[in-house]
């Protein structure tokens, strides 16, 4: 098995070697920053000199967001506290959601049975809409942290089943040629192809998942309006104060929650290529 493995990465090797390789280099963080830039200067100018003076509470300018919504204290604690509330329960349900994803596909890529009989339920659930099914799992499971959590898992499963199916069943048949070649077993197969060639479609899931439990949780607070008080209804109860600054501070940290979620696979996905290259320079 070790000399399948070793002529199944020889070849990856060989065929990435032929592929241009892209080097975002200073551009990935200078060009983020010229974009949120230019964002901030719009969002000042619409802010002061756009909105008649009627209108401004409706789009407050960003420095008077800032100093609303994140250096006074009392605001600043109670976004943040339920800020900790909401990313508890988007990580919870995040990880359940890549534990169980994962384990559904790797047992439909095995046979084709369970793959007939199980995707369409995985397509039914992310087709469910999730605000009519909201209530439901109130009366089913009560309004506390649990239920939230089941909110996210419904929310953010499906992005990781369908991409690590497709990891799994994307390996190229000569190499399932050649550790049929040398005997492998399934458990084998699996372990040392499959997987590690899902690997980068399995961290495209969870990116995507990431950002999707974020909003699961929110929507569960937003709706289930009991226990400890998340991001989802501090947004509703300044929506119903007309605290604007409030709400854009509330919104845009949640938002930046999902890019930090974000911003970690995308480095766990560098560091799984990186590892992957050494191997085949082995």
């Amino acid at each position: 098995m070790t000399t399948a493995s070793g002529a199944v990465a020889t070849a990856r090797a060989g065929a990435r070697s032929r592929l241009p390789r892209l080097h975002g280099g200073p551009l990935r963080i200078v060009a983020p920053i010229v974009v949120f830039a230019l964002v901030l200067a719009a969002w000042y100018v619409a802010g002061h000199y756009l909105l008649p003076e009627q209108s401004k509470f409706l789009l407050p300018p960003p420095e008077t967001v800032v100093s609303k919504g994140l250096l006074d204290p009392v605001a600043r604690t109670e976004i943040l506290t339920a800020l900790w509330s909401t990313v508890q329960i988007a990580l919870a349900g995040l990880v359940i959601a890549i534990v169980a994803g994962v384990g559904f596909a790797v047992v439909m890529s095995q046979a084709r049975w369970a793959e007939y009989s199980l995707y369409p339920y995985a397509v039914v659930l992310q087709t469910i809409p999730i605000l009519a099914v909201v209530p439901l799992f109130g009366f089913w499971f009560g309004y506390e942290f649990g239920s939230r959590v089941i909110v996210c898992v419904m929310v953010s499963l499906f992005p990781v089943v369908t991409n690590t199916l497709f990891g799994l069943k994307s390996v190229a048949a000569a190499e399932h040629d050649l550790f049929t070649l040398h005997g492998a077993n399934r458990w084998q197969r699996l372990v040392k192809l499959q997987l590690p060639a899902a690997l980068p479609a399995m961290i495209s899931g969870f990116k995507i998942s990431g950002g999707m439990a974020v909003i699961g949780s929110i929507v569960a607070d937003f709706f289930f309006r009991q226990g400890e008080p998340g991001i989802g209804r501090m947004i509703d109860v300044y929506r119903q104060r007309l605290s604007t600054e409030e709400l854009l501070t509330a919104l845009l940290l949640s938002s930046l929650v999902g890019l930090i979620l974000f911003w970690f696979f995308d480095f766990l996905a560098g560091r799984v290529d990186r590892a992957h290259g050494r191997r085949r320079g082995a």
